[in-house]
């Protein structure tokens, strides 16, 4: 029997040579942009997909992973001889992806019952974005990779999951308007007065944590909120889009402050841009 199957979405940010490195699948999620039709981490890389975003006439939009797509992944999976797929999936909260995953199961297991017992899929609901499940699909796939067995790894991956923090800041509001993760009132007032928000997620929604005057400001209240609740010596991830600069700098200041260079660096995808935009920082931890 071949090894587990790790398989996970566009959204979870996951680096391309990281995802071919450890075998890890991942399922594009369809970018409409103009009259074409991309697939998210496919057809474009981060940094190809930033001046497209901001050029385009009206902001693109992405559609959810049917559960066809999931049929496919789960045909293929068991024809290939897995013994076990793990598929960690985008919020629930934020799109029927999730749901319909878990409907490809059922249908799978009502057309091959007798994988049932030698074929399991695990379908989880990560509740976030970006490296916020990426980074346990990742420690998973290194898991299995050194040895761990099924229950090992799904412990570990349930456990993230249960613990994840991303906090965040976008620093152009337009698109975080857009697709209502910021009131329209509160993009009004912030472009007006200069205020940024410290975003996070908590049980699948988003949520302004604080808001803080000028860029300026946005490095030392992401690192004051990540000390405050990070669990210490875990690791933590650097998210960055197309503002290089102060990723740099969030990366120099939190190394000082937390006592460690983060773990990664990565460049958000085409569907977290489109909802928060290219011009973002943040950060992703593991909380006590």
């Amino acid at each position: 029997m071949l090894p587990i199957k790790f398989v996970t979405d566009s959204a979870a940010d996951i680096p391309r040579a990281l995802r071919e490195e450890l075998g890890i699948q991942v399922l594009p999620f369809p970018i409409a942009m103009g009259n074409k039709e991309l697939q998210d981490g496919y057809d474009f890389t981060p940094e190809e997909f930033y001046p497209m975003l901001l050029s385009a006439a009206q902001i693109p939009t992405h559609a959810q992973l049917n559960p066809f797509v999931f049929s496919q992944c789960f045909q293929e999976a068991f024809q290939e001889g897995c013994r076990c797929l793990i598929y960690t999936a985008i919020n629930s909260k934020g799109s029927a992806t999730y749901q319909n995953a878990v409907q490809a199961r059922e249908e799978f297991y009502e057309d091959y019952p007798e994988a049932k017992e030698t074929f399991h899929i695990h379908i989880l609901d990560s509740h976030t974005y970006t490296m916020g499940y990426g980074w346990a699909v990742v420690q998973g796939a290194r898991m299995a990779r050194d040895g761990a067995n099924e229950e090992e790894i799904l412990t570990y991956l349930r456990d993230w999951i249960d613990h994840a923090r991303v906090i965040f800041a976008p620093l152009d509001l337009r698109f975080a308007k857009k697709s209502g993760r910021v009131s329209a009132a509160a993009a009004f007032m912030g472009d007006a007065l200069g205020l940024k928000p410290i975003m996070t997620f908590e049980n699948g929604d988003s949520k302004v944590l604080s808001k803080v005057r000028g860029e300026k400001n946005v490095v030392p209240a992401l690192l004051e909120l990540c000390r405050k609740t990070r669990k210490p010596g875990t690791p933590y991830l650097v998210i960055e889009g197309n503002n290089r600069e102060q990723a740099a700098r969030l990366e120099e200041e939190a190394a000082k402050s937390l006592g460690a260079p983060a773990d990664m660096t990565y460049s958000i995808g085409g569907v977290i841009a489109i909802n928060a935009g290219p011009n973002l920082i943040g950060l992703v931890y593991r909380e006590e």
